[in-house]
């Protein structure tokens, strides 16, 4: 199996470039739910480790069913299939152009969500074009074990989202532990009180704000992915949800930019216009870099314990 790695704004992607199971040729979004229940000893083997490394998503290239589009896509870490990936999009579409595949200007990308655009600026930095976001809930409370009541929105941008803009931990890298410890107990505590995105939507997305490192910038984000390892950028999905929040409170103008920092100090540049299809909704730009680090073969063991991924048990 050929692979092709990237990083965007310090976050792992994985492109599948050759190899992988045969899911059919429906729509994305079936053949991505078969991915996610028939194959999840395949997914898991790519991106967990000892084969794949901590905060890693996978990017499995499929023929697209919209003949528009260069490429279609789905995306996975170690815990699910996922909807979209605003940072595997930008590392894809660094990938399709390393490979030759596109060049500079605007290409179109399905995704089992819908179809996203992405203009390649120049080799390493790309501004994606989300699918509608929008917040579908405001100030929801939850009681959670340990720390007390928590307060946060949902909202999706590709994948549902907690966010959080008071953390009840400063965001700052010597918090990691902490906030993914916070994050896992209120992930946990919305699933136990029964709290989901529409029809019936997993929040598997725990994004906390706080003050910017740099004065000059919007905030600074740490962000909980489904596997619960964190996002070293500032995650694209979570920051289209954030875009709509902020829209729907007037915080923000469509099209004027903000830089949005990661826990680790990289960022996205984002804007948004409102969504000429759906009432309430953005549609987010989000801007940032990816570079190709590495072009490899996996190898199958299949005498190997570990060949599907190091799984802890109590």
């Amino acid at each position: 199996m050929l692979v092709i790695d990237s990083h965007t704004e310090g976050e792992p992607t994985r492109v599948i470039v050759e190899g992988g199971p045969d899911l059919g040729s429906g729509p994305l979004s079936e053949r991505a739910a078969r991915l996610g229940s028939e194959f999840t000893d395949f997914y898991r083997s790519i991106v967990a480790e000892p084969y794949g490394q901590e905060a890693m998503v996978g990017a499995l290239l499929t023929e697209p069913t919209n003949p528009e589009c260069v490429a279609g896509v789905i995306y996975f870490d170690a815990a699910a299939v996922i909807g979209m990936c605003g940072h595997g999009t930008i590392g894809l579409a660094v990938t399709l152009a390393h490979l030759g595949k596109i060049g500079p200007g605007t290409h179109k990308i399905e995704t089992p969500v819908g179809i996203v655009d992405v203009t390649l600026k120049d080799k390493n930095t790309v501004t994606v074009t989300n699918i509608d976001s929008y917040r579908s809930q405001k100030t929801v409370t939850v009681e959670v074990s340990g720390i007390g009541k928590v307060t946060g929105d949902i909202a999706y941008g590709g994948n549902w989202c907690f966010i959080i803009d008071h953390s009840p931990v400063p965001v700052i890298p010597s918090n990691i532990m902490a906030l993914t410890e916070v994050g896992v107990a209120i992930r946990e505590a919305i699933y136990a009180q029964g709290i989901s995105g529409e029809e019936g939507g997993v929040i598997d997305h725990i994004l906390f704000y706080g003050s910017p490192l740099n004065p000059n910038n919007h905030s600074r984000n740490f962000v909980l992915c489904p596997d619960n390892a964190y996002d070293r950028s500032p995650c694209g999905t979570g920051s289209s949800a954030r875009l709509a929040c902020l829209a729907a409170d007037g915080l923000l103008q469509a099209g004027k930019q903000i830089y949005q920092e990661s826990i680790i100090g990289s960022g996205y540049t984002l804007s948004y216009q409102a969504s000429p299809k759906t009432h309430g909704a953005v549609v987010a730009s989000i801007t940032g870099s990816a570079f190709v680090t590495r072009e490899a073969k996996l190898i199958n063991n299949p005498t190997d314990p570990l060949r599907h991924g190091v799984t802890l048990t109590q």
